[in-house]
């Protein structure tokens, strides 16, 4: 078995954006209105992961443990943005919270990750502790977006339900029960079915990438299933942590929603 990743040359990589050529076309002969988010995204894409990837580079060859939690944190504060710009809420009520939320739920089954299924003995080694503090991460973002977005846009949607359940005697924990589960299940349903259908439907990136490193395909496969587990519970945590820490800033004295969260007035 070839033991070495073979490297994609620049002119290569360049070359590689030749494959857009089908979907820009796509869209122009079918007046798709995506072609300026697609340029747009593809821009950032490439600048801001060669940026990263020059600064990983760095990072990796001083492998300093502060440095490395710095890098976490950093993060932590561009996902709890992009979950409070995706969601529709402010930042003054929701960036802690969520800044609190992902850092838990990603720290946690990090650890475990590191600690006790690698067996690291240097906890923060930049070459497991960053990429799988992001594939947590990652999958974090996306799950927490879904719950918060579901659970304040439900309660908003459905608020003569949800005050009739307060004028019956209903304390705001129960008043806020039902519309919990709803957005825990939302949430979480996309990671339950992706495990469900993991190497049927498609090979995951990391069991991809450590298969073209080198690695043989039983050893890619354990540290898929790992890391799965580590993504639902980080999920499974921050989600729930995301919901119950941001409420008490949510409603009013009287259990209703505040609708100073929102950024924007939802329909």
């Amino acid at each position: 078995m070839n033991t070495s990743t073979i490297d994609i040359g620049y002119m290569a990589l360049a070359a590689g954006y030749l494959l857009l050529i089908i979907p820009i076309l796509l869209i122009l002969y079918y007046r798709v209105k995506l072609l300026k988010n697609l340029l747009v995204s593809i821009l950032r894409m490439t600048v801001q992961l060669l940026l990263v990837g020059f600064y990983l580079q760095f990072i990796f060859q001083l492998n300093l443990w502060w440095l490395n939690l710095l890098w976490l944190l950093v993060m932590v504060v561009a996902a709890d943005l992009s979950i409070i710009h995706s969601a529709g809420v402010t930042v003054q009520k929701f960036i802690f919270p969520l800044f609190v939320a992902v850092l838990a739920g990603t720290a946690i089954p990090l650890a475990f990750f590191l600690c006790v299924i690698l067996q690291l003995p240097y906890l923060f080694e930049a070459q497991y502790f960053i990429p799988i503090a992001g594939m947590i991460m990652g999958n974090c973002l996306r799950a927490s977006i879904i719950g918060l977005s579901d659970f304040f846009h439900s309660i908003h949607k459905e608020e003569k339900a949800y005050q009739l359940l307060l004028a019956q005697g209903a304390s705001l924990q129960e008043a806020v029960l039902p519309y919990i589960r709803r957005a825990y299940q939302a949430a979480l349903n996309p990671t339950i079915a992706s495990m469900a259908t993991i190497g049927l439907v498609a090979l995951p990136g990391m069991m991809t990438g450590i298969i073209m490193g080198g690695a043989s395909p039983m050893t890619a496969i354990k540290y898929q299933i790992a890391i799965m587990i580590a993504i639902f519970v980080g999920t499974a945590l921050t989600v729930l942590l995301s919901i119950r820490l941001s409420r008490p800033g949510s409603f009013t004295a009287y259990g209703t929603l505040d609708p100073a969260i929102f950024a924007e007035k939802p329909a």
